[in-house]
């Protein structure tokens, strides 16, 4: 699997997109309990994006150069445009009325609509997943699905940190806004940095 890919992972992962702020949102607005269950319902969400990518991938793997290469730029791309929006991102993070919050199971039908609405995840599979798998290699298909697993129990994990974090130091984040403000910078840096790298990538 490699470091590269865990490295990666983590990075895209991590990065505050919708998925991130809807997990912190519900462990801000309705505790811990409630960005679990956000959590799972985002990691929900990957499966389609998986299996659209590894069932298309299969065969993309043993084409020609051009292809790899316009799905690597179009991950650069997509890189930077998720770099500009979230620095350019200035929206706060609400509390709901508990009396107001929703049911566990539209708090999860909430979690996989966005992230199967999510195209870093779609970008994520079909732009990167193939450079953690060798063109030649026969069981192609098998590494694929275990590095999408993968994807998905670090996402489900990460989630949950940030879930269970902001549920904790709820009230500190609600009254300093410019704590969200400093981690999109943070995580704004990293997809530059990402994009970069991957630019100089090769098959």
């Amino acid at each position: 699997m490699g470091v590269e890919f865990l490295l990666t992972t983590l990075i895209i992962v991590a990065t505050p997109g919708t998925g991130v702020l809807y997990t912190l949102a519900a462990g801000i607005s309705r505790g811990a309990r409630a960005s679990i269950i956000a959590a799972i319902g985002c990691t929900l969400g990957i499966v389609p994006h998986m299996v659209a990518a590894i069932t298309g991938l299969a065969a993309l793997l043993h084409t020609s150069a051009l292809a790899f290469q316009v799905l690597k730029y179009a991950g650069v791309a997509y890189l930077l445009y998720m770099a500009w929006r979230t620095l350019r991102d200035k929206s706060v993070l609400t509390v709901e009325d508990a009396a107001d919050a929703p049911s566990a199971t539209k708090v999860i039908i909430s979690g996989v609509l966005i992230n199967v609405l999510n195209p870093k995840l779609t970008i994520f599979f079909f732009a990167f997943l193939p450079q953690f798998v060798s063109t030649n290699e026969p069981s192609a298909f098998l590494r694929m699905l275990g590095l999408s697993a993968v994807f998905m129990l670090v996402t489900l994990i990460v989630f949950v940190v940030y879930g269970v974090f902001a549920a904790s130091v709820r009230n500190h984040v609600i009254s300093r806004p410019r704590v969200v403000i400093w981690m999109r910078r943070f995580f704004g840096g990293a997809f530059i940095a990402l994009g970069a790298r991957l630019a100089f990538t090769s098959r």
